[in-house]
């Protein structure tokens, strides 16, 4: 089984243009190579997966257990690792490439990354409260409000869960069913139709969706009418008749 999944490297945003002129906003990515680093099967490890590794790294920096790994599996040390669950046992071995070319133009992706660091936020910002009312000898603008006084016990209770300011984005997040406008073998770009997760330069992992649908994993082609609907159709009846 092939594995529909690939590391890259956020660049940034630009637009293409199609045919009729009609402009695309899409995320550049650099994807790969990337290097098949471990396999893991069922009968070894309980699950089917691939452990992949991409981007260039100092040595210096490469921890002894990580150096004793790439060294066992004959690879040079790289950056990033990230595995790849699948169904099957994958066709893959130990030390091949993955290239941007596994993908096409029209391919529905699910894209990984860790979303931008927002630093210490409120809850309006952070879980779109509403804020108080601004004037009428109101105090309270963007404060969360009450938060346990119906509780019973001495000045209530805050419970678990409640949503309230703190630190807002570096979290891993996943956006799903992204369209690949544009796939540059020669490059090893991907552009990926609308934005993704993630900074410039930061790390994203790029994987056919989850969810296929109807489509099985391509993006719905829609139809253009050729036929234009006359704006009166009292004279589309008469020409239909010839009177």
């Amino acid at each position: 089984m092939m594995a529909k999944g690939i590391i890259g490297k956020k660049l940034g945003m630009t637009q293409i243009f199609e045919a009729d002129g009609k402009f695309i906003p899409v995320t550049v990515v650099l994807a790969g190579p990337c290097v098949v680093i471990q396999k893991k099967t069922e009968e070894t490890d309980g699950y089917n997966a691939i452990q992949v590794g991409f981007g260039d790294v100092k040595e210096k920096t490469i921890t002894k257990p990580m150096k004793g790994h790439f060294e066992k599996a004959g690879v040079k040390s790289v950056k990033f690792v990230k595995e790849l669950r699948l169904a099957a046992p994958s066709d893959l071995n130990v030390g091949q490439e993955i290239k941007a070319n596994i993908f096409e133009a029209g391919d529905l992706v699910d894209v990984s990354g860790i979303t931008r660091g927002k630093g210490f936020a409120g809850t309006i910002k952070r879980h779109h409260f509403a804020r108080g009312p601004m004037k009428h000898g109101s105090k309270s603008h963007r404060e969360p409000g009450s938060m346990g006084p119906r509780y019973s016990g001495p000045g209530g209770r805050v419970m678990k869960g409640k949503r309230l300011p703190g630190q807002m984005g570096g979290e891993n997040a996943t956006v799903q069913r992204l369209t690949v406008a544009r796939v540059d073998a020669d490059r090893d770009l991907i552009l990926i139709k609308g934005s993704i997760p993630g900074a410039a330069g930061t790390c994203v992992m790029i994987q056919a969706t989850c969810k296929p649908g109807k489509t099985g994993g391509k993006a719905p082609v829609h139809k253009v009418a050729t036929e234009t609907k006359a704006k009166n159709p009292m004279k589309a009846s008469k020409a239909a008749s010839g009177k």
